[in-house]
């Protein structure tokens, strides 16, 4: 992961963690935007676009038994087994994936898939190229957060983390 990536992502996930209260605030690095969304607040213009997104019906399970939240973007390539991950909001996974469409498309599908299953959008954020998305379940704590950002390569770098809730 390239240093400014890693920047955003922790930059994310303090944003999406830091507060139970259903506004979500992070310290932005240099150069970047965050928003914070109220979750009966669509997220910013900044996470839409006129890409065409993949088709929702489209995606295979990251894992048997994941949320319909948490899938493996039609195309990716997995970078290597999903991360367990344990917390307030219970079980997840933590994945790294890469995909040749843009970080505008992959933040649109995950919003979407978010979205189907009743999770409310928590968080946007732009840095440059790179594009972030979180959203939560007020009910059970079940949550996703995304963060896509273009390679020197020409592909997208994902870095995809969900809970299932409690």
């Amino acid at each position: 992961m390239k240093p400014s990536m890693a920047a955003f992502a922790v930059a994310l996930t303090l944003g999406v963690a830091a507060c139970d209260s259903g506004e979500r605030v992070a310290e932005a690095p240099a150069g970047s935007s965050i928003a914070a969304v109220s979750p009966a607040q669509p997220p910013a213009a900044a996470v839409e676009t006129t890409a065409a997104t993949p088709s929702l019906a489209t995606a295979e399970p990251l894992v048997v038994g994941a949320p319909a939240f948490a899938v493996l973007y039609p195309g990716g390539a997995v970078d290597g087994e999903p991360t367990p991950t344990e917390g307030p909001a219970g079980s997840g996974r933590l994945v790294t994936f890469t995909t040749d469409d843009d970080p505008e498309a992959v933040v649109a599908f995950y919003r979407q898939r978010a979205e189907a299953a009743g999770l409310a959008s928590v968080m946007s954020m732009n840095q440059g190229e790179a594009r972030a998305y979180g959203a939560v379940h007020s009910a059970d704590g079940a949550r996703v957060e995304v963060v896509a950002s273009p390679e020197e390569t020409g592909l997208t770098s994902v870095q995809l983390t969900w809970s299932a809730g409690r």
